[in-house]
């Protein structure tokens, strides 16, 4: 009778040992799924961002585009505002514009 309760527990052991054993790998099965599904989900985002990125550098290049046009711009006002004001701009406007001559010049006229 000691033999057949020493099979016995001993099979017990073995049941035991298989059934830690199943259970440690689905343990780790389920450990690995849950790594995976996470970098899965890290790389979406990833992604995700780097588009974000890439748009908001293209919107930077087209705004720095923007703001030298307006800079040239600002120098060509600037160089405008200059040259209004000089003593032959205001006469050409006057001769151009309204007709205005200087006291001592002929004016001559096609027919």
């Amino acid at each position: 009778m000691a033999a057949v309760g020493k099979e016995e527990s001993m099979a017990r052991r073995r049941r035991v040992a298989y059934r830690k054993r199943y259970q440690n790998r689905f343990g780790m099965f389920l450990v690995s799924l849950v790594v995976v599904l996470i970098l899965i989900l890290v790389e979406v985002r990833s992604l995700e961002l780097q588009d974000k990125i890439d748009a908001r550098k293209a919107e930077a290049a087209q705004l720095e585009a923007q703001i030298e046009a307006e800079s040239r711009r600002t120098e060509e006002i600037n160089r405008f505002g200059k040259e209004v004001q000089t003593k032959g701009y205001i006469e050409r406007i006057a001769r151009e514009k309204l007709g205005l001559v200087y006291e001592d010049e002929i004016l001559f006229k096609q027919k």
